[in-house]
């Protein structure tokens, strides 16, 4: 069988496809990935051994400007160059992420008559896949209440290393593998893959207090001239990353994350039992904030409004949460629960029956 995914950008579109990537490949699946120039699907997807083909990429503008009287003419291309390439890859079925890259690979699965799967990441669906699921019924969403046409619960799809991690297992190796010390409490802090200035800034701004806290941080910051630390004379860690490959041992070191709350990541740090404090992007459609309310609601999260986000939030809330084990460990329990880990598998199954149906 011969697939074709589509999905690039952020690492809410790339990372669920090459978790679905990652199962059909086991099963002798032949992949083609569609993606766009501008995306981490450039670096990510190659990485991951899988075919990339690249298109125009095409912004569907939010508001009414300049830029939508564009976007027919820039489609045209797009689609036309989508199609060039799936006449020559003559996938059995089309599956897309949402995203740029999903809109003209939808198109042009309707007009070959391909069968089309679309998976929608967030709580709240994206314009690309209210569009795609009107020209099918082989929908999957990653929440029980995504108000998505034809909508099945699959769940998200994310890496195996992640979704199997035993995080007491390993903790010790992943303190050591970023030069923590092995028994202090420790806070993660990520903004996602092209870091956060809020959450940069507020944490960055307790680094006194955490540290007098005896609480050491990972901290992925995306981008590090955001992160200026005054550290105690020699306190705890304070490890700063532009990026993090490994989040697994990120996860597994950590006994708390401060983070955003896209689909991904809430995802991940649910299944593998992070207590998390969820900081949702403060534009968009408000998806993030939907996107965290079931671990928040559960009690394995707590949810922070980004202006209200400060130094002294992290001192007065994340210090005391941090160090009171019991609380945490409540919090891992009813996190743990929620989501399905097996996502990727129900997805690929998906994929391979509305491929063997054509």
């Amino acid at each position: 069988m011969r697939v074709l995914l589509a999905g690039g950008g952020t690492a809410g579109h790339t990372s669920p496809l090459l978790a679905t990537a990652a199962v059909l490949a086991e099963d002798g699946v032949d992949i083609t990935c569609l993606g766009t120039p501008r995306g981490l699907e450039v670096t990510l997807i190659p990485a991951a051994g899988h075919r990339l083909e690249l298109v125009p990429p095409v912004p569907l503008p939010r508001r009414l400007n300049g830029d939508l009287a564009r976007v027919p003419s820039r489609l045209r291309a797009t689609v036309k160059a989508t199609g060039e390439i799936v006449d020559r890859v003559r996938p059995d079925v089309i599956c897309g992420f949402g995203g740029y890259v999903s809109v003209p690979a939808y198109l042009v699965a309707r007009r070959r008559k391909i069968p089309l799967v679309v998976h929608e990441g967030n709580a709240v669906p994206g314009i690309a896949n209210k569009l795609g699921a009107r020209f099918t019924e082989h929908v999957a969403t990653s929440f029980p209440d995504t108000p998505l046409r034809h909508g099945q619960y699959v769940g998200l799809p994310i890496r195996r290393e992640i979704s199997s991690l035993d995080r007491l297992a390993v903790r010790a190796e992943a303190r050591q593998h970023f030069g923590l010390d092995p028994d202090r409490p420790t806070l993660l802090v990520t903004g996602g893959s092209q870091g956060a200035r809020r959450i940069n800034q507020a944490v960055a701004g307790a680094a006194r207090d955490l540290a007098a806290a005896g609480i050491q941080v990972l901290h992925a910051a995306g981008r590090v001239d955001e992160v200026a630390i005054d550290p105690l004379p020699d306190g705890p860690p304070y490890v700063i990353r532009s990026f993090i490959d490994r989040m697994d041992l990120a996860y597994a070191a950590a006994d708390l994350i401060v983070c955003r709350s896209g689909a991904n990541t809430v995802t991940e740090v649910a299944a593998v039992g992070l207590p998390a404090a969820f900081v949702p992007l403060p534009h968009g459609n408000g998806e993030q904030a939907l996107n965290a309310h079931p671990v928040v609601q559960a009690g394995g999260g707590l949810l922070i409004d980004d202006a209200a986000l400060t130094s002294t939030w992290v001192d007065n809330v994340v210090v005391p949460l941090i160090t009171d084990l019991p609380r945490l460990d409540a919090m891992s329990s009813a996190a743990s629960d929620l989501v399905r880990r097996d996502a990727d598998q129900r997805l690929a199954e998906m994929i391979m029956a509305a491929g063997a149906a054509r």
